[in-house]
């Protein structure tokens, strides 16, 4: 079957792998789409070789249809439409016996630290499925992993109805937070340098600010009457966002780290300790948080169309990283298994 492995940095290509029945206690899916995100981007250019093992079959954004069935696998069968919440812990760490499974010491994040969703079949074991209403299409129900991330962030956010957020960075995960966030009845402006990124949240509703053309600290005052933001998340990656990040925030206000950023940052712990801030980091997400994200793209509230980019063969996978890349894409969508609805 095939399979599309990273090979070095900016090296994958499409091989030729073994195909293996389920084991005991796991299913076969195969897999219909495989959304590409800015942790496979990571991996694409070798940021991730202390980490992962070469080749590797990446990506864990996906949806596809049980194919098989292991030994012992109960509740699942043939057919069923399901996702995968790709994380696999150990349960004796003490943040899994203090009930942090999901940000387990010794976490397997499948498609990271094992195989992944970019080849034909895969076989996973059962409890990471989630299973898909048949009512949601496959090529949205692979936006399910992407909205948990967003639904965890904004619900460690402790943000409520009423609530002035400010996103920083537009990519993806940045206009699904926005998203989130506005559904919880939350005020939202999104922080984006990118012109072509910032039309495309427009269309969407949400209210943008270009922080090369604007005072953005003078810019959040003035919306917020002085007061300041209540929840700010940094969500770019980059130096000058963290640098411009605690001084958004309103006294006793709420700065959420949900960037993965490849070095250490400089932070204005004065301004921290003048406002009395207070800093969470974000990661992944839990099985409820993908409960609730799958409600959210089955019920519409996600804007999937507009989000959806492109969709493109196994084969094209390196383009695409080049598309993401440079803005031009919001999310690109893999077709695996090859259903013809490539565009």
């Amino acid at each position: 079957m095939r399979a599309l492995q990273y090979l070095s940095a900016q090296q994958v290509a499409v091989a030729d792998v073994p195909e293996h029945p389920p084991g005991r206690g796991e299913v076969q899916i195969s897999v219909a789409f495989a959304g590409l995100c800015g942790t496979d981007l990571h991996i694409y250019h070798g940021h991730m070789d202390a980490r992962v093992a070469a080749p590797l079959t990446f990506g864990h954004e996906m949806s596809g249809v049980i194919t098989a069935v292991g030994d012992g696998v109960e509740n699942w069968t043939e057919g069923d439409r399901v996702t995968v919440m790709p994380l696999s812990w150990d349960g004796t760490c003490p943040a899994c016996l203090a009930g942090n499974e999901h940000i387990c010491q010794n976490l397997d994040f499948i498609g990271i630290d094992s195989p992944g969703a970019l080849q034909e079949r895969w076989n996973v074991p059962q409890e990471t499925l989630v299973r898909l209403p048949t009512s949601l299409a496959l090529d949205e129900a692979a936006l399910v992993e992407p909205v948990a991330v967003a639904v965890h962030d904004v619900r460690r956010s402790e943000l409520i109805p009423g609530d002035r957020v400010v996103v920083l960075g537009g990519g993806p995960i940045g206009v699904l937070i926005a998203t989130v966030a506005r559904h919880e009845g939350a005020e939202v402006v999104v922080v984006e340098l990118d012109e072509r990124r910032r039309a495309q949240i427009a269309d969407l509703g949400i209210r943008t600010l270009d922080p090369a053309a604007q005072d953005l600290t003078q810019a959040v005052n003035e919306w917020t009457a002085d007061a300041g933001a209540d929840v700010v998340f940094e969500v770019s990656g980059a130096a000058a966002a963290v640098a411009s990040a605690t001084s958004l925030p309103k006294v006793r206000g709420t700065l959420v780290v949900v960037a993965i950023h490849p070095q250490p940052r400089a932070v204005d712990l004065q301004r921290v300790f003048w406002r009395e801030l207070r800093i969470l980091g974000a990661r992944v997400y839990t099985r409820a948080d993908f409960e609730r994200a799958v409600e959210l793209v089955a019920g519409g509230v996600i804007p999937t169309s507009a989000l959806i980019s492109r969709v493109v063969d196994l084969a094209q996978t390196g383009e695409a990283f080049a598309a993401l890349e440079s803005g031009e894409a919001m999310k690109v969508l893999v077709d695996v298994s090859g259903t013809g609805a490539v565009r």
